[in-house]
């Protein structure tokens, strides 16, 4: 029978078995009358064939692509989060299958269903290519509670061909795999079965013995040089340090963003990009031509990742609105959501785009290469020791956020306060930094400019809002047009977030003469040497 489409959480306890034999004597054996009932099943030819890009995009998102062809039972794509065994041998990860009506793999990615949707976002235009192939054997036993199905065990007979064409590598797996609701209970059984046939926990997945036998390395973050910061650097090596460490963040969570499941995900990849181009601008002077003209291309994909940043946040914020509205009112704005929903769906789209095009491609090349080869040799200024060269660096930016913010008042425009807000943001990424090198005084000014930054943020969001929502009480979306219930409770937020915005003007004088004074005092000091 053809398996349904599912995503759910496996748990599982993975077992080494150098003797199948013995653990079926074991399970024939053991009292029928103990719960779980133990009911053999049948035996089964089980042939699977993982896949990844030649990048490794699945690998570096942490999955790992599965298609398995069953004996006279059709054919199934299955991703599984990899993970770590747990104690006893016990494995917790997320697995999404999909019945294939055909083991050929050139539609899956534009398969609605759930694997062929992730892996359409994750590999993009790349093409999968065949890494290994697992032969097992398998003999099922069904496992019972009350009478009811409540998990199964299996003995696995398994070989994989070795890279070289020599002889199979071989071994036995003993594995028992229940719903996450009835852990505790066949825990006992487990406990029991470990001990009465002597099982000691898997040391590989089936995924990482494929690896082994095939002798591939998988492909993660590229290593691009040091990234530590210290007061015996230039400032050269401070400032390839800095954007290395920011870049491999920026990498980190590309498969995350391009998943789309979590949008912290997204959010960190985008903050790891600002702060990359803040980098550049702060050590302008100390770095290469070449990186400097990158950032023209690190503000495009931050762009398209912050189009679908910013309604994340929208959609957030409407979940808010509608779960403190008044009953009578929640309809109305439910039908904000379908409008936001619409407008995301089209920036994601333009962001995949960006992300799946050469364009990127090229960027994240060139700017590895880059970072790899450090400083120039040639260059003085990027041989000035940090020491002498940070307090600049700092002292510039302090200046900038204290000409601005010196003249705000109530009754300053909201642009004032933004302004206010970057440049408060360019100083603490500066700070941050070279917290290494400044230490404590360097982290209560960061602390400081933090929930300065806090109430600027709620600020322009307060200002952005109302703006928003009057701006989409006028306009139709394509055919979509706002009920007038909607846009008449919408008026009434905004005029909240309006209120809320003249209230954080209130709180702007106490946060912003925590910058100055004694933290900015002790920072000097730790920059003077002193």
């Amino acid at each position: 029978m053809q398996e349904l489409a599912s995503d759910h959480q496996e748990v599982e306890w993975q077992f080494d078995a150098s003797d199948l034999g013995s653990i079926s004597r074991w399970l024939d054996g053991r009292d029928s009358g103990k719960e779980p009932s133990v009911k053999a099943g049948g035996t089964q030819e089980i042939s699977d064939t993982y896949y990844d890009t030649d990048d490794w995009r699945l690998y570096r998102a942490g999955y790992a692509l599965r298609i398995r062809h069953k004996k006279g039972a059709g054919t199934e794509a299955t991703m599984k989060f990899l993970v770590s065994a747990e104690k006893s041998g016990v494995k917790r990860r997320r697995e999404i299958s999909e019945p294939l009506g055909t083991p050929d793999l050139k539609n899956l990615s534009k398969d609605s269903g759930p694997v062929g949707e992730r892996l359409h976002y994750l590999a993009g235009p790349k093409a999968l290519r065949s890494m290994f192939e697992v032969e097992t054997r398998r003999s099922t036993y069904i496992l019972g509670f009350d009478g009811k199905n409540a998990g199964e065990l299996v003995l696995d007979e398994t070989s994989i061909p070795a890279e070289d064409g020599s002889e199979p590598v071989r071994f036995g797996r003993v594995e028992v795999e229940v719903e996450p609701e009835a852990f505790s209970s066949f825990e006992p059984f487990v406990e029991e079965l470990r001990r009465g046939c002597n099982l000691s926990a898997a040391t590989n997945s089936k995924y990482r013995a494929g690896l082994i036998a095939r002798k591939l390395e998988p492909m993660g973050l590229p290593d691009l040089g040091p990234t530590e910061v210290n007061a015996s650097l230039p400032v050269g090596e401070v400032a390839f340090a800095v954007l290395r460490g920011q870049f491999r963040v920026f990498l980190a969570h590309e498969g995350g963003t391009r998943l789309g499941e979590d949008p912290e995900e997204l959010h960190d990849m985008r903050v790891a990009g600002r702060r990359m181009r803040a980098a550049m601008r702060i050590f302008a002077e100390t770095l290469p031509k070449q990186i400097r003209e990158l950032e023209d291309e690190l503000r495009w994909v931050t762009r398209k990742l912050g189009d679908v940043r910013d309604l994340d946040v929208q959609l957030e914020r409407l979940g808010t609105w509608i779960s403190e509205a008044a009953p009578e009112d929640r309809e109305p704005l439910a039908s904000l959501g379908a409008v936001l929903e619409e407008r995301r769906e089209k920036a994601r789209s333009h962001m995949l785009q960006a992300l799946n095009s050469r364009r990127y491609a090229r960027f994240v090349e060139a700017f590895s290469e880059l970072l790899k080869r450090g400083p120039s040799r040639r260059s003085k200024a990027a041989k000035r020791p940090i020491l002498e060269a940070g307090p600049d660096l700092i002292r510039q930016r302090y200046r900038r956020v204290r000409k601005i913010g010196d003249e705000i008042t109530p009754d300053s425009p909201p642009e004032d306060y933004h302004t206010l807000r970057k440049r408060g943001k360019r100083l603490r990424y500066a700070l941050e930094f070279l917290s290494t090198v400044y230490g404590k005084p360097a982290e209560n000014l960061i602390k400081a400019l933090k929930n300065l930054q806090d109430v600027l943020g709620d600020h322009q969001d307060a200002v952005v809002a109302a703006g928003y929502l009057r701006e989409l009480g006028v306009k139709r979306e394509g055919s979509r047009k706002l009920p007038t219930e909607a846009v008449f409770v919408m008026g009434g937020i905004a005029r909240r977030y309006q209120e809320q915005a003249e209230e954080l003007r209130e709180q702007f004088p106490e946060v912003y003469d925590k910058i100055k004074g004694k933290r900015w005092k002790k920072l000097k000091k730790a920059m003077e040497g002193e």
